[in-house]
């Protein structure tokens, strides 16, 4: 079975030869960069995409974003922090894809996040 990797953005590009708005063939290198792993749960084929989400919220909003955010299916934890961004988030999702919604149309939908930066986690 082949997988595809549909580019979302810039913060999604794995690396050189990879553009924005194109599909690639994931081989064993691409799916081990982007931390492909066999899901946990018993009879399922799918899996499993982790990454950190670093937000930057507007002032004051940091903990109650956190807050929001972890209520949200597929993240794992999140944690309001100082630096330069004011939430981090680990999540997880099935595929890229399924990642890129996430991000999109769940956690930047909470109110008060002014930016997001998604980080897939890669085992070199």
């Amino acid at each position: 079975m082949k997988r595809t990797l549909a580019i979302l953005g810039s913060e999604a590009t794995p690396g050189a030869g990879f553009r924005l708005g194109t599909e690639h063939t994931l081989d064993r290198p691409v799916r081990a960069w982007l931390n492909l792993r066999p899901s946990e749960e018993a009879g399922r084929r799918w899996a499993i995409v982790t990454a950190y989400i670093l937000i930057q919220t507007e002032v004051g909003k940091a903990a109650q974003v956190a807050k929001e955010v972890a209520k949200i299916k597929g993240v794992k934890s999140a944690e309001d922090v100082t630096g330069p961004y004011d939430v981090i988030v680990k999540c997880e999702a099935r595929n890229v894809d399924e990642l890129g919604r996430l991000v999109v149309s769940k956690i930047q939908a909470v109110e008060g996040i002014t930016r997001t930066l998604t980080c897939p986690v890669v085992h070199l």
